[in-house]
């Protein structure tokens, strides 16, 4: 985050375990979902509904949210693809 200058506002510890009611609670502000990993990007509208989807995609094979996770406006970036950063942070 750092190389990118990205300016962070609030940082939980990995101790705290987020899990699905938590992402769900993350989404519901939210209008777009953006789900990285690896190479794999995935793109979901949350504005109208949840989908059960879209929840398992923040979640990693633990139950637990994956890192990082971040918000951008009303999009919710959960995991990390340099493409993706390079376009949301230049």
């Amino acid at each position: 985050m750092e190389a990118r200058n990205i300016n962070i506002k609030e940082k939980m510890p990995a101790s705290k375990k987020l899990q699905a009611a938590d992402s769900a609670d993350l989404l519901a502000d939210a209008s777009t979902l953006i789900a990285l990993k690896g190479k794999k990007v995935q793109k979901f509208s949350v504005k109208s509904s949840i989908s059960d989807e879209a929840i398992a995609a923040t979640l990693g094979p633990t139950g637990n949210m994956r890192a990082p996770t971040m918000r951008v406006g009303k999009t919710i970036i959960v995991g990390f693809n340099e493409a993706v950063y390079a376009e949301f942070f230049g």
